[in-house]
C-alpha cells in the first residue's frame, strides 16, 4: 500500500526532483560545451534552468494559495498571475538572449530544456498510473 501524500510535501518532491535534473543537466551541458569553446554558452543555459525552476516554484506557491483562498475572483487573479509571471520571465529571457548575443541564447536553450524535462517528469508518472489502473484514452 502506498501512503497518500499531501499536496506540499508532493509539490516540494516535484520541485526538488526537477531542481536535481536541471542541475545535472546544467553540469553535461558545460561538461561539453566548454572543451568547445561555448563555456560563456553553459553558463547562460543555466540561467534559463534556473529562470523555469523560479517559474515551477512560484507556480507551486500560486497553486497552493489558490486552494487555500477565499476570494470569489480567484480565478481572474490566478490567470492574471500566470501572465504576469510568464511574462516577466520572458522579457527576462529575451533581455539576456538580445543584450548578450550570442552566448546569451543560451538563456532560451536552458528554458526549453527545462520545459521538456518538467512535461517528461510529469508524463512518466501519469502514463504509469493510466497503465497500473488500466484507463483507456
Amino acid at each position: 500500500m502506498i501512503p497518500e501524500l499531501s499536496p506540499s510535501v508532493q509539490a516540494a518532491a516535484s520541485l526538488r526532483r526537477l531542481a536535481l535534473i536541471a542541475a545535472g543537466i546544467g553540469v553535461v551541458g558545460a561538461a561539453v560545451l566548454a572543451p568547445l569553446g561555448y563555456l560563456a554558452l553553459a553558463l547562460y543555459g543555466w540561467v534559463g534552468l534556473a529562470l523555469g525552476l523560479l517559474n515551477i516554484a512560484l507556480v507551486h506557491r500560486s497553486a497552493a494559495r489558490f486552494a487555500t483562498s477565499e476570494d470569489s475572483h480567484k480565478k481572474r487573479r490566478s490567470a492574471g498571475g500566470v501572465l504576469g509571471r510568464l511574462a516577466a520571465i520572458s522579457l527576462i529571457a529575451v533581455a539576456i538572449a538580445a543584450l548578450v548575443r550570442p552566448d546569451g541564447l543560451g538563456v532560451l536553450m536552458g528554458l526549453v530544456t527545462f520545459q521538456f524535462v518538467m512535461i517528461i517528469t510529469t508524463l512518466v508518472p501519469l502514463v504509469k498510473e493510466l497503465r497500473r489502473t488500466g484507463a483507456q484514452a
